[in-house]
């Protein structure tokens, strides 16, 4: 009798399964949450990057005398040695181009700049950029 008290002090089958129903319940309620979150942080990132390098092509207009936005003198290497050598990581398309992962347009009124969405976002989050004289 003194062993049928010493043994009954495990889990039962019944009980594990309760606990693992309640985790996976858990889980199915948290990860949407999760992954949607991630997402709303990456296209915010984003365009955050995508306003850095449209303030840097501000400020090559700016010291071109403002003359026009595609002055020979704002390319893209301009650009990117202005931004420090490097170009933001686009969180959506994991990548680091200015030509590939961002939407460059230059014209002598206006520049417009917006990320590109990729895989990992939604394209209708996506701002754009526009500055004008």
């Amino acid at each position: 009798m003194n062993c049928i008290k010493k043994c009954s002090r495990a889990f039962t089958l019944i009980e594990l399964l309760v606990v693992i129903l309640v985790m996976g319940i858990l889980f199915s309620i948290a990860l949407p949450s999760y992954l949607s979150s991630v997402k709303d942080a990456r296209e915010r990132t984003a365009n955050s990057n995508a306003q850095t390098i449209a303030i840097t092509v501000q400020a090559l207009y700016v010291r071109t005398g403002g003359l026009a936005y595609n002055h020979s003198s704002i390319t893209e290497a301009a650009i990117i040695g202005e931004l420090g050598g490097k170009v933001p990581i686009n969180p959506c398309t994991a990548g680091q181009s200015l030509s590939v992962d961002y939407k460059l347009v230059l014209n002598a009124s206006t520049a417009t700049m917006a990320p590109l969405p990729g895989s990992l976002c939604d394209s209708a989050e996506m701002r754009s950029i526009v500055l004008t004289q």
